[in-house]
């Protein structure tokens, strides 16, 4: 009997889509499980006459396998990644090479690399993107992990994947140990920022100039058709227009309040970690907490009050302008991230490809937009860019979008519609281009109450200076800041 070219743990949706992806494209998969019974169900119903093996231990999955075996998890991030690692290490020879395509924080994905290598084996983490759909397919894929296996998965991985316009698969090799989930767990971020922009375009719409779901409906498709396309604006074009059963808007019936499975937090956390301010996503991620408090939010709303909501503009121009503001925040979006990315690299030692990250992003994933290829050229052009704004296309973009996307965070301000992603992107790029910032007097304060040193205009970088600002404090300074 033929053995399989790889083999597939984990028979959830996005496992199975996985699997008959890989089958679609000419590859035979091995499948297990750990409740056995999905893996009958599978094998006897959407899998059956297809070149897809069940198997009902991890024995006998490894046992079905082409070597250098290709086992790929697809199971949920943590402990059971851990305890399947655990299990398959004694059953695999030197070569083998261990995969998890599921949602794994970077750092447990470093840990594992090491860990796995030691063994004599090959560790991948790569990001999956694309949901259920993408899956089946063609994901946007983001491998990382010991460089010695990327050959031997190539060809399955950049076979399932996406492609663009050209051919080019939207899957190429990231970086060393954990680079593969952190762009992943960077896209997730971008992805919550994208998503808490669109929100509040759709709430200033609706709250502020009364629209009804079938006008924002035909905005979002006519948005769809320019600079804007991409799959967040193309779902929500096409969830405004769904009726229930009566005839209403379906949406309108759905509970404000917002889940999140963790990517996002991660991404601010590593932002904190990094020193780098990724704003926008952090609101995004806050945005989703504040919506969690539902009860709370319904009872402060009997009690704070705020301005009678009034709108006695242009209605045709406001909605350009909300456009100009959404496009302009999602810019500073992918700056922050990209900057993110750039941090990371150099604190783990990861050789990142920006372009390429970009063209991975381009299809099969979640925030796929036409916008990436844009970011693809400026690193094609500049592959030491330090800040995307400082690119000529979206310096250009920003600077025709910069009087809406102000009119819209004044005018939410002064009715009291709450953009919180649109706001902190015009602060960061308004501190951005601020050549000085009052930060100067934020050093005199700390070294005032901790005597924590300070720099100065008219000496060189480096040179730390105290002040006796009681005149009882001394010259006795502290531990120097971290900028």
């Amino acid at each position: 009997m033929k053995k399989s070219d790889i083999g597939l743990i984990g028979l959830a949706v996005m496992g199975e889509n996985l699997v008959m992806n890989m089958e679609s494209k000419g590859f035979t998969v091995s499948v297990f499980n750990r409740t056995t019974e999905k893996v009958t169900k599978f094998v006897e119903g959407r899998a059956k006459g297809k070149n897809i093996t069940g198997t009902y231990s991890l024995e006998e999955l490894v046992a079905s396998l082409e070597k250098p075996r290709k086992v790929m998890m697809m199971i949920k991030a943590g402990k059971a990644v851990d305890d399947t690692i655990e299990s398959l290490i004694p059953l695999l020879e030197e070569g083998d090479i261990i995969i998890d395509g599921g949602n794994s924080h970077f750092p447990d994905t470093i840990r594992r690399t090491a860990y796995v290598e030691s063994k004599g084996l090959l560790y991948i983490g790569t990001g999956v993107s694309g949901g259920e759909e993408g899956a089946l397919k063609g994901p946007s894929l983001m491998p990382g992990g010991s460089k010695a296996a990327w050959e031997s998965v190539k060809p399955i991985l950049q076979a399932i994947c996406a492609k663009v316009e050209d051919g080019s698969p939207c899957c190429d090799w990231v970086g060393e140990n954990g680079a593969g989930h952190f762009v992943k767990m960077v896209h997730n971020g971008i992805e919550y920022g994208d998503m808490q922009l669109i929100c509040e375009a759709y709430q200033l719409m609706r709250d502020l100039l009364g629209m009804s779901d079938d006008e924002m409906h035909d905005v979002f498709a006519q948005w769809n058709e320019g600079e804007l396309d991409s799959y967040l604006i193309e779902i929500t074009r096409d969830i405004l227009a769904y009726k229930d059963e009566d005839g209403s808007p379906i949406v309108e019936k759905i509970l404000d309040t917002a889940g999140q499975k963790g990517t996002g937090k991660w991404a601010s956390i590593a932002a904190l970690d990094e020193g780098i301010p990724l704003t926008l996503i952090g609101e995004a991620v806050f945005s989703r907490c504040l919506s969690a408090i539902k009860e709370e939010r319904v009872a402060a709303s009997k009690v704070l009050s705020g301005p009678e909501i009034r709108f006695e503009g242009d209605k045709a121009q406001f909605i350009k302008d909300i456009k100009d503001a959404l496009y302009a925040a999602k810019i500073v979006s992918y700056a922050q991230g990209y900057t993110l990315m750039r941090a990371a690299a150099k604190t783990y030692g990861w050789n990142l490809n920006y372009g390429g990250i970009a063209l991975m992003w381009r299809g099969g994933c979640i925030i796929r937009s036409v916008f990436l290829g844009k970011i693809k050229e400026a690193y094609d052009s500049n592959p030491e860019l330090s800040n995307l704004l400082l690119d000529p296309y979206f310096k250009g973009i920003i600077e025709k979008a910069q009087a809406g996307w102000r009119r819209v965070c004044a005018t939410a301000l002064a009715n009291g519609i709450p953009v919180p992603a649109m706001t902190t992107a015009l602060s960061y790029f308004d501190g951005f281009r601020c050549e000085r910032l009052p930060a100067n007097l934020l050093q005199a304060q700390r070294d005032y109450f901790g005597a924590h040193t300070y720099e100065r205009l008219d000496a060189p970088r480096g040179q730390f200076f105290h002040t006796n600002w009681t005149g009882e404090g001394g010259d006795t300074a502290a531990t120097q800041y971290n900028a």
